[in-house]
């Protein structure tokens, strides 16, 4: 597989079950060493390099809100360990450093009411909200690359569409490089601005721009069956 994204790009990535969606998503991200080939993230050749490293370029939302979140944590303090490439990683010392008013700004940007939960343990919060909590996280740092894992499968509809929206705007806001693994094939057409098919470990579909939009969601079952 031979796969370059380029700066400011927002990839959708589609494919059945088993044709190597998470195998590609979880190579770049570290999880999984590559039997051959090379990786390069931000010029910087990390090849079989552990996630920790990689981390300094990468982040990434995980299918289940809980694992992009620490439960038992305030708000707060997940917002302050986010900030491991830029600040400290103090958990008393929030309010002191000016962070909290930023922090009710960031919060409230969601739509989500997390603003009036700042103080509150993560644990508590909805499905929905930990996930937009999530995303917030993950880009803080601005990460070059941000990794979606199918992260609003987990959602209710409703819920789906609105992290989906609030995605499409953090990404547009901070013009951040994203890859986004998914099953829904009219989030995989609505969003982004590229879409990659996926099937038996090769890319089968590669379109941007005015073919992408072209595209419906019959044309892309076709596909899917044509590969079966």
């Amino acid at each position: 597989m031979n796969l370059t994204i380029e700066p400011g790009e927002f990839v959708a990535v589609i494919g059945n079950n088993g044709a190597g969606k998470s195998t590609l998503l979880n190579t770049i991200a570290g999880t999984l060493n590559s039997d051959a080939g090379e990786i390069t993230l931000a010029d910087h050749r990390v090849t079989n390099r552990p996630v920790a490293y990689r981390s300094r370029w990468v982040a990434r939302v995980f299918q289940d809100p809980k694992l992009g979140t620490a439960g038992e944590l305030s708000v707060a303090q997940n917002l302050t360990l986010a900030q491991r490439h830029t600040g400290s990683l103090s958990l008393r010392r929030y309010r002191q450093r000016g962070q909290e008013e930023r922090y009710l700004k960031l919060l409230a940007s969601l739509n989500m009411g997390l603003e009036a939960r700042l103080n509150t343990q993560v644990k508590y919060l909805s499905g929905g909200q930990r996930q937009a909590l999530s995303l917030l996280m993950a880009t803080l740092s601005q990460p070059e690359l941000l990794l979606l894992d199918e992260h609003t499968a987990a959602l209710d509809p409703k819920t789906s569409s609105e992290v989906m929206a609030l995605t499409q705007q953090i990404v547009t806001a901070n013009h951040l490089t994203t890859m986004m693994i998914t099953h829904k094939m009219s989030d995989a057409l609505t969003y982004g601005d590229r879409l990659v098919m996926v099937q038996d470990g090769q890319i089968k579909l590669d379109v941007r721009g005015a073919e992408k939009q072209a595209l419906r969601t019959d044309d892309l079952v076709t596909m899917f069956a044509a590969e079966v």
